[in-house]
């Protein structure tokens, strides 16, 4: 299954989240795997509406995924995953990008770096990406949103290149942007 990666982008409330637990799904019976690892980046927040998010995202799963939580170490989470899973879903990247990019103590470049470096190691252990596309809006005329933006597209090419498949969901409809 050598780098069997998929990367799913689309924008906020596109089905994308959704899409990504369906395949994963759907490859845990055709392989028939064990539970799906699903690491979550968003941060703990005290934000109501957040917490409701996380929640939906929680009761959707279901029993099939096994959570962990990691905001910052992605790589590292990734490959403790891979020793015990097939199947690794990650959701949600910009979330990740967002709290390396809000952390000055953080090398963000070496993370993503980490974060490819791992991806292309994997033999046997399937990622699949879930992340928010930003940049199809205006140009913000704030520098660090357009940093932030530049940053996000940056990463999605370059997994992109590494993915065998990618998608792009809207409206709960997932277009196929490269396949395998």
């Amino acid at each position: 299954m050598k780098n069997n990666h998929i990367l799913i982008l689309g924008g906020a409330r596109s089905g994308k989240s959704a899409y990504a637990e369906k395949l994963a799904l759907s490859a845990i019976e055709s392989e028939n795997s064990q539970k799906i690892a699903y690491i979550a980046t968003a941060r703990k927040s005290s934000d109501k509406e957040m917490q409701q998010r996380i929640a939906k995202h929680i009761q959707r799963r279901g029993d099939e995924f096994i959570t962990y939580e990691e905001e910052f170490a992605l790589d590292a989470i990734i490959k403790k995953c891979a020793k015990i899973h097939d199947i690794i879903l990650i959701d949600c990247l910009t979330l990740w990008l967002s709290n390396l990019f809000g952390n000055d103590n953080i090398n963000m470049n070496e993370h993503i770096s980490n974060l490819q470096q791992t991806l292309i190691s994997l033999d046997e252990t399937q990622v699949i990406m879930v992340s928010n596309e930003v940049g199809l809006g205006i140009v913000p005329n704030n520098a660090l949103a357009r940093k932030f933006i530049d940053e996000a597209g940056i990463l999605h090419q370059e997994l992109a290149q590494i993915c065998s498949e990618v998608y792009f969901v809207t409206a709960g409809l997932p277009l196929t942007l490269k396949s395998s």
